[in-house]
């Protein structure tokens, strides 16, 4: 079974996506494996914010190469090997890859894929697509490379986008990295109690509910000195509000924009921009492939956190 970009819906820059916008087929794939590749079977496909703008002829990004019509999707991937001709690879390794096609079975080039050590995650595979890899080590990275967080410095985090798969870790890592309060912004009263209950936030605001302005300044009576982004718009504009002198945006997404023809990051309204400006609050670009040398220690330190039960993953 294989699952394309349709080539029947025209999507645009501007617009939700639809199901009309993919398509399942059943095909065959070569009987035989050739010197080098892999026979694997898919365990786990990580579908992600980012693959709208995979959806655009353009996709704004050099990193990032927009689906191609009529062809298999692909993003972060897991599977087995049930066939090798791979030095380095055997039948019954796990693997992944970045560019994994959404297919049942794929033979794929050995060298493109990374075997996984399933004990370091105590057996969850799936973790190396979320807590225990890019997701995670955006989290993770972010928090270090432009989040300025320093133990022992009473510093305030809040995090939008909270209840998701960075956010809720962002949350717990800026915790365990330093910060004294970490708040969180979510869309659901269940995903609020969850993030308190279970993953540690200090506590979490229901955007859909209530002023949330006036939540944050009852919540983060000192301002705010470190802001993880996962969703731009209105919500990042009211925390922005509320940012200390010489504070600090991660900008990790800006998923409320991304149905929409804006360039990223998307600009700040002029109000909004004079605060981030007068009170020198940084907000850059982050890239989690542009730190891809601290990739293998990151990762260990994730998987130690996960072992050690200090990051709670969903």
């Amino acid at each position: 079974l294989i699952y394309l970009f349709n080539s029947n819906i025209t999507l645009g820059k501007n617009g939700v996506p639809v199901a009309e916008n993919f398509r399942l087929e059943q095909s065959t794939i070569a009987d035989t494996v050739q010197a080098g590749h892999v026979l694997v079977k898919t365990l786990y496909l990580s579908v992600d914010p980012y693959m709208r703008c995979r959806m655009n002829e353009d996709t704004g990004s050099d990193y990032l190469r927009p689906w191609q019509l009529s062809e298999v999707a692909d993003g972060g991937g897991i599977g087995v090997v049930e066939e090798s001709k791979h030095h380095n690879l055997a039948k019954g390794d796990f693997v992944t890859s970045f560019t994994w096609p959404w297919q049942t079975s794929a033979i794929l080039d050995g060298d493109s894929l990374q075997k996984l050590v399933p004990q370091l995650v105590n057996g969850r595979l799936s973790y190396f697509l979320g807590a225990a890899g890019i997701t995670g080590l955006t989290a993770l990275l972010g928090i270090r490379e432009k989040g300025h967080v320093a133990a022992g410095a009473n510093q305030t985090m809040v995090v939008s986008g909270a209840a998701g798969a960075c956010g809720s870790l962002a949350g717990q890592i800026g915790r365990l990295e330093g910060c004294s309060r970490v708040v969180g912004i979510a869309g659901t009263d269940e995903k609020c109690s969850i993030l308190v209950q279970e993953m540690g936030f200090d506590a979490a605001i229901n955007y859909k509910k209530g002023d949330v302005a006036k939540q944050l300044r009852e919540l983060c009576p000192g301002g705010v000195d470190v802001y993880f982004d996962n969703v731009g718009g209105d919500i990042s504009d009211t925390v922005i509000s509320q940012m200390n002198q010489n504070s600090h945006i991660i900008l990790c997404g800006q998923i409320s924009q991304y149905n929409k023809d804006v360039p990223y990051p998307p600009p700040l309204p002029p109000d909004i921009e004079k605060i981030q400006k007068e009170r020198n609050i940084t907000r850059e670009r982050f890239l989690v492939l542009n730190y891809m040398d601290k990739q293998e220690a990151s990762v260990l330190q994730l998987c130690q956190w996960i072992q050690e039960g200090k990051l709670k993953v969903r």
